[in-house]
């Protein structure tokens, strides 16, 4: 049975975002997915996953090599009937091409659109997560009514590692609130989280997701604040496992950053804050209960697609002038949202 092959190796986040279409194919057909290894990692445990290629583009980037060893990986495994280019580079393209798939669909505006047998519009009106389900829908067809949310599947093991870091804790019945303050790009992480963190001890354990690249500020928060109120799990976790930790969560702070699309994908009510970058191109959260930060005002605003690693007129205010207070006041809302008359 041959099925269809879904390509992505773009960020994190949009690996996550993708998840909608994979389900959604999944109803027709089997569906087998092309990834980087992070996102192997995000992708475990999908129910609606037949099989999951990895492909190491930092490695084989510019490889000849490399792609044919990918493609021939791909074609020794099945044939498809339908490649559907969720990353749409020229490389996704003639990775799409090579694997002898008779239909390539991909949007009219990507780099690699040449080598699509189907081009769809791509609707900078829609959240990405929507934008990549449009793939799986005929243009007579419409998107599927309702909310649309990623989904990611935490294994037992991950669950159990999860368990043994809150019960490290010697506050075990106090509730958590989830902090993720790192990101890859400089001008996305806000700069006030420790003192947010000191703000909320009293109340709440403070769990600080992230990588190994956010232990400078982990060590501040814990500093600040105190080890028996922090559960430090910045670069001590998998993916699924941080998935799994913020589900828990009464809710999480976060830049606009992977651990957000983590945070939809779990329904984690969600205060997302955006500085360079706006929701607007798609990538805000999906959570039921989310709210989004930013300096509305700013006329420099938004300053890139990802946001770069220094504030191109040097003030950064995007940022800097997010007070905690004003943060401490939308968490208070996402903590406790109006109850219905």
């Amino acid at each position: 049975m041959s099925g269809s092959l879904v390509i992505q190796t773009s960020f994190l986040g949009d690996v996550i975002l993708t998840t909608p279409l994979i389900a959604e194919l999944a109803k027709r057909a089997p569906v087998d997915a092309l990834v980087t290894p992070e996102g192997a990692s995000v992708l475990a445990n999908n129910p609606h996953l037949r099989t999951v290629f990895r492909y190491d583009k930092r490695n084989t980037y510019g490889s000849a090599l490399g792609l044919w060893q990918t493609v021939k990986a791909i074609r020794a495994k099945r044939p498809y009937q339908k490649v559907y280019l969720a990353q749409g580079s020229l490389r996704s393209a003639m990775l799409g091409m090579m694997t002898g798939a008779r239909e390539r669909i991909g949007f009219a505006t990507s780099t690699g659109h040449l080598f699509y047998t189907t081009e769809v519009q791509y609707r900078p009106d829609l959240h990405h997560a929507e934008r990549l389900l449009s793939l799986a829908m005929p243009s007579e067809e419409r998107l599927p009514a309702g909310p649309i949310r990623p989904r990611l599947y935490p294994s037992d093991d991950d669950r159990a590692m999860v368990d043994a870091f809150l019960r490290r804790s010697s506050e075990p019945e106090v509730p958590v609130v989830a902090l993720a303050p790192g990101s890859a790009w400089g001008t996305k992480r806000w700069p006030y989280y420790v003192d947010l963190a000191r703000r909320l001890a009293p109340d709440f354990r403070i769990a600080i997701v992230g990588s190994k690249a956010d232990a400078d500020v982990a060590a501040k928060i814990s500093e600040a604040v105190g080890e028996e109120r922090v559960i430090n799990a910045a670069g001590c976790l998998s993916l699924l496992a941080s998935a799994e930790l913020i589900g828990l969560a009464q809710a999480i702070v976060t830049n606009d950053s992977a651990p957000q699309h983590l945070a939809s994908a779990m329904g984690t009510p969600t205060l997302s804050i955006f500085g360079p970058t706006v929701p607007e191109f798609g990538f805000g959260p999906l959570a039921e209960r989310r709210v989004v930060a930013g300096h509305e005002y700013l006329e420099c605003r938004p300053c890139h697609r990802h946001g770069p690693q220094r504030c191109p007129l040097g003030h950064w205010r995007c940022m800097r002038e997010l007070t905690t207070d004003h943060i401490m006041s939308l968490l208070t809302g996402v903590l406790n949202p109006p109850v219905p008359v």
